[in-house]
């Protein structure tokens, strides 16, 4: 197993006492783990993040993600030099990768954080001046912010990348450089943050550091993963990681507090989608089908709840359970927002069973006719969405749950940005609140 370059440990950013060591925890692995195919390379001794006006505010000023001061802003990249778009984890920022750096928004209120353009801060093709700075341009393709603190993980991408897209570069915005790295033989397909855990996606494995020194602590065999489809829990306590599994339509549940791995068969086509409920308690998937959602206790791998995005075949694009896991919000190339109910006991997910629920598509059907129920297809008697939000067909959208009570946030790959708020009692078209063009320079009105 590679370390990183000797240093003196590093403090843990915001440790997690009741979290135990971890080991290789599942029953089905109980040989030494392989050599990594990574040479994690520390650039610093300590990565310490720290939070700038306080991530559990509920206080939303342009300073609640600080940082040095930048160089002057660029021009604003069209839509198509857009390479990324990701909500941070508690839904309150959301982060823009493009072809000359990275830009942090706020969500409520919308406002532009800050941007870096990072085709300036190197010199030339040797990077001189700046720790693990990149060469040529400024694409960054992956951006993870690490909820409201300094400390983001960048990868390069797009036809002219800053970094190497085969490294995971950790970058601390209060010094405006890079102070760690990890490595790779194959291109980076997703990045994952906790405060204690970094979690790396490639195509075919995933790989879990510790925060504090990078040390590899778990990897993990999936199925070909080209989205870099994975997610994490984010409450302190025990960490649950959802990644596709083994085999077509299976995902794999990693219970690191009760060392268990579970395995669900989701759907029997691959999957494309799906999320972790910050407790991990709750997982929904997706296929490529895109016509289904299905909801599962983590836990137990048992289908709590299933519902209909629709009757056609789409792509999704994201899905996001609100705080209190009574809506689950789902985004696909349809360019149509669903919020659907969820009918689920959440006070005891490990006891759940599915629950039946009323149809609300099927009218009440007298005795001497309820056999028809029985006969007519599935469809007509599936669970819809309780309220829409209608974009551009095509486009790619991601969603997630507003901090205000019964709102949505979209954010798209055309650089558009939009607030809504539905109504969970009579449900129907969301009514839209804001919208901005998020790529236009900071300094117009």
């Amino acid at each position: 197993m590679a370390t990183p370059a000797p240093a003196p440990d590093p403090p843990n950013p915001n440790p997690v006492p009741d979290d135990p060591p971890l080991q290789q925890q599942h029953e089905e692995e109980e040989e030494e783990a392989p050599e990594p195919e990574t040479a994690p390379t520390s650039l610093t001794t300590s990565i310490d993040p720290t939070p700038s006006g306080g991530e559990e505010s509920e206080s939303d000023d342009s300073s609640s993600v600080s940082s040095a001061p930048s160089p002057a802003p660029a021009p604003a990249p069209a839509a198509k030099d857009l390479l990324h778009i990701s909500f941070n984890q508690d839904y309150g920022c959301f982060a823009a990768g493009t072809k000359s750096g990275f830009r942090i928004y706020n969500c409520d209120p919308f406002r532009e954080i800050f941007r870096r353009d990072l085709a300036a801060v190197c010199d030339g093709a040797t990077g001189a001046g700046v720790v693990g700075g990149g060469a040529g341009g400024g694409g960054i393709g992956v951006v993870e912010m690490l909820f409201r603190c300094n400390i983001l993980a960048l990868v390069g991408g797009g036809d002219n990348p800053h970094y190497p897209p085969n490294k995971v570069m950790i970058w601390d915005d209060h010094q405006s450089r890079c102070i760690g790295e990890l490595s790779f033989r194959s291109p980076v397909r997703g990045v994952r943050l906790r405060r204690d855990r970094i979690i790396v996606v490639l195509e075919n494995k995933i790989f879990v550091y510790n925060f504090a020194d990078l040390k590899l602590v778990h990897q993990i065999e999936t199925a070909p993963n080209p989205k870099g489809l994975c997610a994490v829990s984010q409450q302190p306590g025990s960490i649950v990681l959802v990644c596709p599994g083994a085999h077509k339509g299976q995902v794999r549940v990693e219970h690191y507090g009760a060392r268990k791995t579970k395995f669900i068969n989701a759907h029997t086509s691959r999957v494309a989608c799906f999320a972790l409920s910050q407790d991990g308690r709750l997982v929904a998937t997706a296929s490529t089908k895109g016509t289904l959602v299905r909801i599962y206790n983590a836990a137990e791998g048992n289908l709590l709840q299933e519902v209909r995005r629709g009757a056609d075949r789409a792509e999704i694009y994201s899905l996001a359970f609100s705080n209190n896991l009574q809506y689950l919000s789902v985004s696909s190339d349809k360019g149509t927002i669903h919020v659907f109910n969820l009918k689920i006991n959440v006070g005891s997910t490990a006891n759940d069973k599915p629950m039946p629920a009323p149809d609300p598509e099927v009218p009440h059907i007298s005795p001497p006719l309820s056999f028809i129920k029985g006969v007519l297809p599935k469809y007509f008697h599936s669970e819809w969405s309780v309220a829409q939000f209608r974009l551009h067909e095509g486009e790619q959208y991601i969603v997630a749950f507003g901090h205000e009570k019964n709102t949505v946030a979209v954010v798209g790959m055309d650089g558009s940005f939009y607030r809504c708020q539905f109504d969970p009692v009579n449900g129907g078209e969301m009514l839209q609140l804001e919208c901005y063009n998020f790529l236009k320079p900071s300094d117009q009105p």
